[in-house]
Order: structure tokens, then C-alpha cells, then sequence
């Protein structure tokens, strides 16, 4: 087995080198909490995306989506933000609030309402935009470490990363996260792993992190081996399956081969899970009901019949999603091919970007500060 060494983002040594990737909607505090007790402690977890604007004008959903249990140490928040100045605010804000120990920047993000603002995967292409958020970033952080996450860029006319990526390290972004994907991909096709081993080779003064296709512990091992990564950056491949963080520890400390939970165990996370999201909501009804999209991860590959999909899919109740799990064969041995992909798959994706975004790479007068997003999360 290779070794690696561990991931130093700032002051703070990630070991083994695994990141859990921001997903809206998903990676909250509960489900941060399973990740990390399957990891037993070990790796890097980020919050869901937090917007800049909701953050510094005290949103209330966005001040429940920052808070950390009090195991979890670094605490890491990803931020999103077009303004710069909007973004200083908030780092400043971070900081003098003691709200985290590291700072991640969003600029990967797909979707339409993010991009049509000029966001997330579409901002790089503006470059001096970009450098002028990272300054405001940097500059704001004190001893706080920044990084960043991106894509390839827009499409595979439109590609950004290397300019990006130096543009990161003259601003003093501790690391880099790169999707191997554009934004028109979304998350289809298969992700472009000789861009990650070209950034690494581009932008050699900081750590380098891959994301992309990583869906056992075996993927993240051969992604660091093939690019020369510094780390990895798990996202889509955790869905359902809090334990791969469980999986990634023992393959990259040589301990142990991967989890194979029956569905008897599969069930009982998933009741903990929900559990967990009424507890952190305040209502156990809510967070059933929050759960619900997870149900479809957690039985994928298992013999489970498509009327009880659809009746655990529509739960309101820890008791109810105990009774209905009971009457599946719990004693299921974890199916063949259910390590493998998981989640949205839909590529090819007309990217919405600002009218006339495309036409100067260097001109952002389309941008404003009322393209800042109000509310965070999914």
C-alpha cells in the first residue's frame, strides 16, 4: 500500500486526507455526525453551502445551518458569495464570532439559480471577480486557513481552472478542491481525472484536492495515485452510506476491507439518521419528512418492493419508519453493485449564466451586489 502523507489545510492536519464534500441540503449537522462517528473522528467535514448575504444579514435559517456539534473540530463552513465585499463581511464576521475554524469558497456549484447570478461555477470565468473575492477573503481570515472549491469551468469552450488556480495561490487560498467536471456536466459523464493531476502539477505551492467518481474507498485511493492529489473530496459516493468515511480510513490506513452492512444495519442507521434531523430541527415530524429523500440512497440495491419504497419515501413518524422497515427482509446481506454510483446524473446541461456573461472575461460591470443569494442551504 502507498503511503500518504496528511493533509495540511492551515494550521489543521487532516488524517488520512479526506474531505466530506458540501451538499446543500445534505451535509448538515446530523448527517456531519454520522459521517464522522463511522470515520471515528478522522477527516475533514464541511457544512452545507451558506450564502454570504443570509450569513451577514443573520438569517435564521442560516444561523441554524452553521451550528457545529460540539465534537466536531475543525468546524468548516463553506461559503458562497458574488460580492466581494459582502464576502469580507462575513469572514470577518466568522472570525470575531469564533463560528469556524476554516473557510471554504464555493465556486462549483451547478445549478441555475446560482449560475444565473453569476455563481458558484460561473464566477471563475470573470477573473478579476475572482481574485478580488479570494483577496476579501484572505485578507479578512486572520490565522484562519481559506480554500476553494471549483470546476473545469463552464463548458469545454469556457475552461477556467488553471487560471483559477494560480489566481488562488497569489491571494493566499490555503488549498484547492477541483470537481473534474464543467458546469454543463453537472454530474454526468465521467469526471476529467488528468485535470486534477494538471492543477497539482500548475499550482505546486499549496495541496491540491480531487473530486469526481470517488465511490468506494478503492476510487480514492487510485484517484491520489493517479493524479498526485493531495487529498480527496467525497460527495455524491456517501449518499446512503455514511460508513464509506468508515471504509476510506481502514484503505488508507491499511486496517481493515470495506463495510457490507446488512439491511437489518442499513435500517438502523437510517432510523438514527432521522432521529438525528428531528433532534437538530427541534420536530420530530419535520425531520422525518427531511429524511425522506434519503430513504431511496440508503435501500439502493436491495430487494425492496417498489409499494414500500414509495411508503417509506412518504414517513412522518419515527414510528412509522421503524414499522415499515421492520417488515422488510432485514436479513439481506449488503447487493452486489450498490458501492457504485449514486445520486444526480444528468449532464449536457445548458449552463444560465447573466446576459452577455461570456463576452469579456475581464469585464464584470454585470455583476452587483444584489446578485447575492438570501437564503443558504438546498
Amino acid at each position: 500500500m502507498t503511503a500518504f502523507s496528511p493533509l495540511s489545510i492551515g494550521p489543521h492536519h487532516v488524517r488520512p486526507p479526506v474531505v466530506l464534500a458540501p451538499m446543500a441540503g445534505i451535509t448538515n449537522a446530523p448527517f456531519r455526525t454520522l459521517c464522522r462517528e463511522f470515520s471515528g473522528g478522522k477527516g475533514l467535514f464541511v457544512s452545507e453551502m451558506i450564502t454570504t448575504r443570509a450569513l451577514v444579514e443573520r438569517n435564521e435559517k442560516t444561523m441554524q445551518l452553521i451550528h457545529f456539534d460540539a465534537t466536531e473540530t475543525p468546524r468548516s463552513i463553506q461559503l458562497y458569495g458574488v460580492d466581494p465585499v459582502t464576502v469580507g463581511k462575513a469572514v470577518r464576521m466568522i472570525v470575531d464570532e469564533d463560528l469556524a475554524d476554516h473557510i471554504d469558497l464555493n465556486f462549483g456549484c451547478p445549478v441555475p439559480k446560482v449560475t444565473r447570478k453569476g455563481g458558484g461555477s460561473a464566477l471563475p470565468y470573470k477573473r478579476p471577480l475572482l481574485r478580488a473575492i479570494l483577496n476579501e477573503a484572505v485578507s479578512n481570515a486572520g490565522d484562519l486557513p481559506v480554500t476553494m472549491k471549483m470546476r473545469k469551468g463552464i463548458d469545454d469552450d469556457h475552461i477556467t481552472f488553471l487560471d483559477a488556480g494560480r489566481i488562488a495561490v497569489e491571494e493566499g487560498v490555503t488549498a484547492i478542491a477541483l470537481h473534474g467536471r464543467t458546469a454543463a456536466q453537472h454530474y454526468g459523464g465521467t469526471a476529467d481525472w488528468d485535470a486534477i493531476a494538471r492543477l497539482k502539477e500548475h499550482v505546486p505551492e499549496i495541496p491540491v484536492l480531487g473530486n469526481g467518481d470517488i465511490w468506494s474507498a478503492d476510487d480514492a485511493l487510485r484517484m491520489m495515485r493517479e493524479t498526485g492529489c493531495d487529498g480527496v473530496v467525497v460527495g455524491r459516493g456517501c449518499l446512503g452510506r455514511p460508513w464509506l468515511f468508515g471504509d476510506l480510513v481502514a484503505a488508507f490506513e491499511g486496517t481493515g476491507a470495506a463495510a457490507t452492512p446488512t439491511l437489518r444495519e442499513v435500517a438502523e442507521v437510517m432510523v438514527r439518521h432521522a432521529r438525528l434531523l428531528g433532534e437538530w430541527i427541534g420536530d420530530e415530524t419535520r425531520g422525518v419528512i427531511d429524511f425522506r429523500k434519503h430513504v431511496a440512497w440508503y435501500l439502493k440495491g436491495f430487494a425492496v418492493g417498489s409499494e414500500m419504497r414509495k411508503r417509506l419515501a412518504v414517513t412522518s413518524s419515527l414510528d412509522e419508519l421503524r414499522a415499515q422497515l421492520s417488515e422488510l427482509d432485514l436479513d439481506q446481506a449488503w447487493p452486489a453493485g450498490a458501492d457504485g454510483p449514486r445520486g444526480r446524473t444528468s449532464g449536457n446541461n445548458r449552463v444560465v449564466l447573466p446576459d452577455g456573461w461570456l463576452k469579456d472575461p475581464y469585464d464584470c460591470a454585470s455583476v452587483s451586489a444584489d446578485a447575492e443569494l438570501d437564503t443558504s442551504g438546498g
